[in-house]
């Protein structure tokens, strides 16, 4: 066994104030880059750094924007800090509390952010929502972190129910994404354990697509079971609409995905108006295709069509203005000048009498 250290203490250096609560309880239990966020930002409260970027910040601890956001909201988590949004969502406000002290308002926040891009995605009081699908980095858990969150009665439920879902053991990767959902997007176990349930029922057990299930509800901001539910209903529903127009019988495909997605949530249009541009579709080319279809309702949401009756209405505006062309130009020929004269039109034309053609007729008869 190693002989004790003795550590003196040096009067002439500045020094931060760390709790003990902070380093015997939850420094163990963190990620290093979010301790260094946390004690950066002690640094920046014991010297009065009022204001600070994100970007600053993410620069002088060699870390990413998101890295620097993410440590942010894992403290909120531990009700170590609260962090504050404008009427933008952007982040105006960050401050320190104890564990079980409710939040504090902007007024209150010791350290201020100025705007920044990175900052504009607010968190929730449960998922995430992600808008940038790079942001979707799963952290490299070390043992003890694992170790520690593994301890937590929630985490301990869920990876115990997994591999009845999954019908195998849990892979280390496996329990990195667990981890990951609960600690960095905010899941809760109910949730994460719907999420698996919900995969396993459509038969899709590989990593990867509950990964990007996981993603896609993340960028939604689902953060409940009952909004997972409700999400999927309406895909469900909207997916079966489309379908059933173009008298599909398999599961889209990723770009699919993205016209669809794009015809509910982008444009907003309903399934009647959905349905009006695949049958319009079918009789223009014959087959389903998802990006004739998009053209059609791209030309609808350019000019404003929100029902099925703003159609009609564009139709009937359209074989107007085709009518209105077709009589311009009618009446465009009409008056145009006469074609140029032709040795044909200038030969001169002979009138023929009765008695011609009978002349003509006897002569041939005789020959």
């Amino acid at each position: 066994m190693s002989s004790p250290l003795k550590l003196t203490r040096i009067p002439e250096i500045e020094y931060t104030l760390v709790s003990n609560d902070f380093i015997d309880h939850y420094m163990p239990q963190a990620n290093g880059s979010y301790v260094k966020v946390y004690l950066s930002l002690l640094r920046m409260m014991s010297s009065h750094t009022a204001e600070f970027g994100i970007t600053q910040l993410a620069d002088k601890l060699d870390e990413t924007e998101k890295d620097v956001l993410r440590a942010l909201k894992y403290w909120e988590k531990q009700q170590l800090l609260s962090l504050e949004y404008d009427t933008e969502n952007t982040l105006c406000g960050i401050a320190f509390l104890t564990p079980a002290v409710s939040n504090r308002s902007c007024e209150d926040t010791a350290v201020t952010t100025e705007p920044s891009a990175a900052n504009s995605t607010p968190a929730s009081d449960g998922a995430n929502p992600i808008s940038d699908i790079n942001a979707f980095e799963i952290p490299n858990y070390s043992d003890s972190q694992i170790q520690a969150l593994s301890s937590l009665d929630d985490v301990q439920w869920v990876l115990s129910t997994l591999p009845r879902l999954l019908e195998r053991l849990l892979k280390p990767s496996d329990i990195q994404f667990v981890l990951y959902l609960y600690e960095s997007i905010g899941f809760s176990a109910e949730l994460i354990v719907h999420l698996y349930e919900y995969c396993a029922s459509r038969n899709k057990k590989s990593h990867s697509y509950i990964e990007s299930v996981a993603l896609a509800w993340a960028k939604e901001g689902i953060d409940t079971v009952e909004k997972a539910e409700a999400s999927t209903t309406i895909y469900n529903t909207n997916f079966g609409a489309v379908n059933r127009a173009f008298g599909l019988n398999r599961a889209p495909g990723r770009i699919e995905k993205e016209y669809m997605h794009r015809w509910f949530h982008t444009y907003g249009f309903d399934i009647p108006i959905i349905e009006e541009a695949c049958n319009r579709t079918l009789l223009a080319v014959s087959k389903p295709d998802f990006k004739y279809a998009d053209k059609i309702l791209e030309r609808w949401h350019t000019a404003g069509v929100k029902q099925k009756s703003d159609i009609a209405a564009l139709d009937s505006e359209f074989a107007r203005q085709n009518t209105a062309k077709d009589k311009a130009a009618k009446t465009a020929q009409s008056n145009s000048a006469p074609p140029a004269n032709n040795r044909f039109n200038t030969f001169p034309q002979r009138k023929y009498t009765a008695a011609d053609y009978s002349s003509m007729e006897e002569r041939l008869l005789n020959k």
